[in-house]
């Protein structure tokens, strides 16, 4: 079975640093492009970081960018999201997702989401 599990969410001061963590099992790593999107209550889901197989080619929301660094490491089947000078407006939970198309069929994945609060 297909599972994508995030780990490292929690409650941080701003401007504090998080690491999040995307654990995939049921699926080669390497053959999907990865992506954080992030749902705060009351929003739409937006993604945060897009991260492909050509890892260089990483992007982000603009909201993020400069504070956020997406990651990879295909070998461990791991994703990761670091994020620096966390601000209030970070509040949301965190999702991780594995996504391709191949064979005429789409490959869309899911975690089930880590909370990421940011206050005083």
């Amino acid at each position: 079975q297909v599972q994508l599990v995030e780990s490292g969410g929690g409650l941080v001061q701003p401007g504090g640093s998080l690491r999040l963590s995307c654990a995939a099992s049921g699926i080669t790593v390497s053959e999907y492009d990865m992506n954080w999107y992030r749902q705060a209550p009351g929003k739409e889901r937006e993604l945060v970081a897009h991260i492909p197989i050509e890892e260089s080619d990483a992007f982000y929301a603009d909201s993020v960018k400069g504070r956020f660094a997406g990651s990879r490491d295909d070998e461990k089947s791991t994703a990761f999201l670091q994020m620096n000078g966390l601000k209030s407006e970070d509040t949301a939970v965190y999702f991780c997702n594995a996504w391709r198309y191949y064979g005429g069929r789409r490959y869309d994945y899911w975690g089930q989401g880590t909370q990421v609060t940011v206050s005083s």
